[in-house]
């Protein structure tokens, strides 16, 4: 009889803890909790009577496809399709630059094992996606956070800090960035900055991670464009794109794709191979239905005008809870599903957050969203899933909580 089963687990896996996100979620089954937690698209923006409608139509002339195994890279639809959605966006590829993921997740994955060796360097934000961090983290790299400044990363910082390790010897695999309404702080990252780090990525020869979840979520200002197409503007192949249907469709469906340089995507297939093998067909082909049957475009505006909506609400109330002399600061995004709460330097907010949950309001504390060093003042908050009077009621609680900590 075994006894001893950690002995036998790798060692990218003994120590491995997953995504401590979701473990927060389980103490969260009170129904007069309000949570702020989860990065939950809201249901009211779910199409789903086109999906019902899109549904019958798919069992009714392709069940025997849906139930049986589809081609690894993807069905040759969907690939159209994205290929076709993503030229809205200045961004041209073809299929040999494109391979569908089961999830935005997944292509992270993919990524992390294709470019990740025990030690080697990653570069990113501080604070950045926490579920980018655990899916790197299983390969052991070692990560370098620079500070993420109002607009976005700070270049100056990363130059410096380059060819610091570059100096040592150390070998940068990847720079990790969302630049657009950035999972935690909502910041997004300016053209300016945009083209300076395509810069670096040209002068050092380090590719560039670009995570686009919630590009198409845009409340305010003006679009800028992606570091892929900048990148490809110049001619380059210095940038990887991952993205997902989670947030514009629906989570439940669990399609993404990943676009890159032909060789970087024919071995994140063969990855995918010994990985998932394939991601449904039936999935696939609803997302192809969104993209091509169910007015798109007409979705975005109804998911921007919603979301904005919201986002005020929220704001708005914020400014009335907490006064300046609470010194409570926030980030005010121009899109996406986030902002970032900095609270005074003495609250720890993990603990905190067993202390708002006594007050039925919950938050992500911001310590999961630092690789290393992590910050322990901040919190994630999301705005995109409880309901305009739940949100006004949610920082009033958590104005009452934090109040009792100032104390």
């Amino acid at each position: 009889m075994i006894t001893n089963w950690l002995e036998r687990y790798s060692d990218n896996s003994r120590d491995y803890g997953g995504y401590s996100i979701g473990k927060l979620f389980a103490l969260l089954n009170d129904p007069e909790i309000i949570s702020l937690a989860g990065g939950l698209p809201s249901p009211d923006m779910f199409l789903k009577e086109e999906m019902r409608a899109a549904s019958r139509k798919i069992l009714q002339n392709n069940i025997e496809k849906v139930m049986q195994y589809s081609p690894i890279k993807g069905e040759n639809t969907l690939l159209a399709a994205i290929i076709d959605f993503l030229k809205n966006d200045n961004v041209f590829i073809k299929e040999e630059n494109l391979v569908v993921t089961s999830s935005g997740q997944h292509g992270l994955d993919l990524t992390g094992r294709l470019f990740l060796n025990q030690d080697d360097i990653v570069m990113l934000d501080r604070p950045t996606f926490a579920g980018a961090i655990v899916a790197f983290q299983m390969q052991r790299p070692k990560f370098v956070g620079i500070d993420i400044e109002d607009d976005g990363s700070n270049i100056d910082e990363y130059r410096k800090k380059i060819k610091e390790l570059l100096s040592r010897n150390k070998r940068i695999k990847f720079i990790y960035v969302v630049p657009d309404f950035q999972n935690p702080s909502g910041i997004t990252m300016s053209l300016e900055k945009r083209e300076k780090l395509l810069d670096l990525s040209y002068e050092f020869e380090i590719p560039i991670i670009e995570d686009s979840p919630y590009r198409d979520l845009r409340y305010y200002g003006e679009t800028i464009p992606s570091i892929f197409s900048l990148d490809q503007k110049r001619g380059g192949q210095n940038v990887i794109g991952l993205f997902t249907f989670s947030k514009l469709f629906c989570p439940g469906i669990r399609v993404g794709f990943n676009i890159g340089p032909a060789e970087v995507i024919e071995k994140m297939t063969n990855l995918k191979e010994g990985n998932v093998l394939n991601t449904p067909k039936y999935n696939q082909d609803m997302c192809t239905a969104f993209l091509t049957e169910m007015n798109l475009e007409n979705h975005i505006v109804k998911c921007r005008n919603y979301y904005r909506e919201k986002l005020n609400v929220f704001l708005k109330t914020m400014e009335e809870y907490f006064p300046p002399e609470m010194g409570v600061k926030w980030t005010k995004p121009e899109g996406g599903l986030f902002l970032w709460v900095t609270l005074p330097k003495h609250i720890d907010t993990h603990e905190l957050f067993y202390d708002a949950i006594k007050y039925k309001v919950a938050f992500v504390p911001g310590d999961v969203f630092f690789a290393e060093n992590p910050a322990k003042n901040h919190m994630r908050i999301n705005f995109s899933f409880a309901s305009k009077e739940q949100l006004a009621e949610a920082v009033k609680r958590l104005s009452k909580c934090v109040k009792d900590k100032l104390l």
